[in-house]
C-alpha cells in the first residue's frame, strides 16, 4: 500500500482521484482547507478505503513539514490552487499567492522530506488560442488569464526543482473537467463552480438563474466558444497512471489530458436539452476577458506513454452530471 498525499483531494477532480486510489489498495492522505469543498466529502471517501484527513493550507509550511513526518508520503497529487480564469483577472493577487507562492512552500516541504514525485493539477489554458487545433504538448504557450499563468508559473517551479532536487513531476495539462462519478457517489458542488456544465445544469433545475452564453461571434461554427471536455473519471484514471510512469521511468514529463474532440457553448446546451427532456434557460451577453475561442487535445502522446485513454462521451458527461445534480437538490 502506497501512501498518497492529495492536496485539495476533497474538492471536485480530487474526490474522483483519492477514490481511483483507493480502488486499486492505496493509502489517502487528503490535505485541503475545506474552503470550496465540503466534509461530507471525507465522510463518503473514508468509507471506501484507507483515509486520512488533515485540514490546512500549502502556505502553511509547517503543517506540510509535519504531515510528511507524521505520514511516509511515497508521492503527492497536487490540485489546491485557485481556478476561476474570470475572477483570476479581477484579482490576480490572490492568484499569485496561492497557486505559485503555495506550490513553492509544498515543493520545499516535498524536497526536504525526501518525496520524488509529484503529479500537477495543469491546464491547457497554458496554451491560450493556439494558430492551429488540436493541440499537442510542444505547441508555443501563450496564457491569456492569470490563472493560466499561473499554472505555467507551476511547471516552471517543478521544472527546477526537478533539475536541482531531482523531485519528478508530470503535469497533467487538463482540458474542460466534466461530468459525475458514474454511480453518483460524487461530483462537482455547484455552489463552488463557475463551469459551464454545472452552471447549465442548476439553471435548468431552475435553481439559478439563465445562463449567459459569453458571445456568439465567435469564428466557430456556431459562433460559440469551443472546449474539449473530459469526463472528471477520465482524469482520475490519468492520475493514477502518472504516477505509475514516475515510478517505472524515473523522469518527468507533460501530457495533454482530453478527449481529442472539440465542443461548443451551445452543443452543450443541445446535449443538455435532449438528456434532461427541459429547455435550457440561456442568453447572450458579451465576450468575456481571458477566453480563448477554441481549443481541444491531441492526446496521442498520453495514450502512447501513460497507456490512458478516455472512456466517456459527451453523451455520458452530461447524463452522469445531470443525475448527480438532480440527487443533490
Amino acid at each position: 500500500m502506497a501512501n498518497i498525499l492529495v492536496t485539495g483531494g476533497a474538492g471536485y477532480i480530487g474526490a474522483h482521484t483519492v477514490r481511483a486510489l483507493l480502488a486499486r489498495g492505496e493509502h489517502a492522505v487528503i490535505y485541503d482547507t475545506l474552503a470550496t469543498s465540503k466534509a461530507e466529502t471525507i465522510g463518503k471517501l473514508e468509507r471506501e478505503g484507507a483515509v486520512t484527513f488533515v485540514q490546512g493550507d500549502i502556505s502553511d509550511t509547517a503543517r506540510l513539514d509535519q504531515v510528511f513526518a507524521t505520514h511516509p508520503i511515497d508521492a503527492v497529487i497536487h490540485f489546491a490552487a485557485w481556478k476561476n480564469a474570470g475572477e483570476s483577472m479581477l484579482k490576480p493577487a490572490k492568484y499569485f499567492e496561492n497557486n505559485v507562492a503555495g506550490t513553492n512552500r509544498l515543493l520545499d516541504s516535498i524536497q526536504r522530506a525526501g518525496v520524488r514525485r509529484i503529479v500537477f493539477s495543469g491546464s491547457c489554458s497554458v496554451y491560450g488560442t493556439p494558430a492551429r487545433l488540436p493541440v499537442d504538448e510542444s505547441f508555443p504557450l501563450g496564457p491569456e488569464s492569470v490563472y493560466a499563468h499561473t499554472k505555467l508559473m507551476g511547471e516552471q517551479v517543478m521544472d527546477w526543482f526537478d533539475r536541482r532536487h531531482s523531485v519528478r513531476y508530470v503535469s497533467l495539462r487538463y482540458f474542460n473537467a466534466a461530468g459525475a462519478s458514474a454511480d453518483g457517489l460524487i461530483g462537482e458542488e455547484p455552489a463552488q463552480s463557475a463551469n459551464l456544465i454545472p452552471v447549465v445544469m442548476e439553471a435548468t433545475l431552475g435553481r439559478r438563474p439563465k445562463i449567459q452564453v459569453f458571445g456568439d461571434d465567435y469564428p466557430t461554427p456556431d459562433g460559440t466558444c469551443i472546449r474539449d471536455y473530459i469526463h472528471v473519471s477520465d482524469l482520475a484514471d490519468a492520475h493514477v497512471r502518472a504516477l505509475d510512469f514516475m515510478a517505472r521511468e524515473d523522469r518527468s514529463d507533460i501530457f495533454n489530458v482530453g478527449t481529442g474532440e472539440g465542443t461548443s457553448v451551445k452543443q452543450i446546451i443541445d446535449v443538455t436539452e435532449r438528456v434532461s427532456g427541459r429547455t435550457v434557460p440561456a442568453e447572450i451577453v458579451g465576450r468575456r476577458a481571458g477566453d480563448p475561442v477554441a481549443i481541444y487535445a491531441d492526446n496521442t502522446k498520453a495514450r502512447t506513454v501513460l497507456g490512458w485513454a478516455p472512456q466517456y462521451g459527451l453523451e455520458a458527461i452530461i447524463a452522469h452530471a445531470w443525475n448527480w445534480h438532480k440527487s443533490i437538490g
